[in-house]
C-alpha cells in the first residue's frame, strides 16, 4: 500500500511514522509513505501558499492551485487511482471501520489543510472524502494525518505479525478490549485475576468475552446498544453479567476489570 502526505511540515511527519512497527513495514516493502511538501508546487517566489479569504475575515486560505499542483504530482508517481482524503474538522469522524475501509486500498492521499482551511473548489474537484478525529479542532492536519496513517497501515496484511493482534482490540469487532495484565502477578497489593493464572484457555476466552462485554456496556452503551448478542453463548455470559450486577447494585462497579 502506498500513502501520500500533502502537507508544510513533510520532515515532521516522515520521522514519526519511520519508526517502530510502520517503519519496519516500509523496510520489508509491505508500506510506502511518502510525505510532499506543498511549497514546492506553488508559483510564488515567496513560497506563498495562503492569502486572505474572499468576503473578509480573521486568518488565512490556503490556496487551490499550490494543492492542485502537488495532488498532481502524487497521482503521477502512484501511478493510478488515488483515494484522496481531506482532514478537516467539517470530516466525519473516523472509526476503525474507516482505518480496515481504507486498508484495503492501493494508493491513500491524505491532504494536511492549516490557517483558517483550504480552498474549497480543490475539495470539490480532488478530494474524495473528509475526516475528523473528533470534535475538536487542531491547528493543522499533521497530526489528524499521521494518527489516520498508523491506523489504517496497522491493517494492512503483513504489517502486523497476526490477525490476532488486532482481531481481539478495542473497537476491531463493535466491542471496548477487555483488560490486560503482566508481570509481576502482584503489584502495589492488586493481583491479576486468578482464571488468568489458570492455564485453561477456554476459560480465559470466556473471561475475555465477558469483560469485553462489561467494560463495553459501561463505558460505551451506544456500541454495546448496536451488538448482536442473540448467541447462545453470549446470552448466558449476559445472565452472569445481570447476576453480577443486581448484587453491586451500582453499575459503575460492572467494570471490574480494571
Amino acid at each position: 500500500m502506498r500513502i501520500d502526505i500533502l502537507t508544510l511540515f513533510p520532515d515532521s511527519v516522515a520521522d514519526v511514522l519511520a519508526d517502530s512497527i510502520i517503519g519496519r513495514a516500509q523496510e520489508r516493502g509491505i508500506l510506502r509513505i511518502e510525505a510532499w511538501q506543498i511549497r514546492d508546487y506553488t508559483a510564488s517566489r515567496q513560497m506563498q501558499v495562503d492569502d486572505y479569504p474572499y468576503g473578509g475575515g480573521r486568518g488565512a486560505i490556503m490556496q487551490a492551485d499550490p494543492l492542485y499542483r502537488c495532488w498532481e504530482a502524487v497521482c503521477d508517481e502512484a501511478g493510478g487511482p488515488v483515494h484522496t482524503v481531506y482532514l478537516s474538522p467539517c470530516g466525519h469522524t473516523f472509526t476503525q471501520a474507516d482505518a480496515i475501509r481504507l486498508s484495503k486500498l492501493n494508493n491513500l492521499a491524505l491532504v494536511c489543510g492549516h490557517y483558517e482551511g483550504i480552498d474549497q473548489r480543490f475539495i470539490d474537484e480532488c478530494v474524495d472524502e473528509e475526516i475528523s478525529l473528533g470534535d475538536f479542532v487542531l491547528t493543522g492536519g499533521e497530526i489528524a494525518a499521521m494518527a489516520v496513517a498508523d491506523a489504517v497501515c496497522r491493517m494492512v496484511p503483513g504489517v502486523l505479525s497476526d490477525p490476532e493482534c488486532f482481531q481481539e482490540e478495542s473497537h476491531y469487532a463493535g466491542l471496548l478490549e477487555y483488560p490486560q495484565y503482566t508481570r509481576p502477578a502482584i503489584w502495589h497489593g492488586r493481583a491479576v485475576p486468578e482464571i488468568l493464572l489458570s492455564g485453561d484457555h477456554a476459560k480465559v476466552a470466556r473471561w475475555r468475552r465477558k469483560e469485553s462485554l462489561r467494560r463495553t456496556r459501561v463505558r460505551r452503551p451506544d456500541m454495546y446498544e448496536r451488538l448482536d448478542l442473540s448467541g447462545k453463548e453470549d446470552r448466558k455470559l449476559l445472565r452472569e453479567m445481570e447476576e453480577e450486577y443486581g448484587k453491586s447494585g451500582n453499575s459503575e462497579t460492572m467494570d471490574q476489570g480494571e
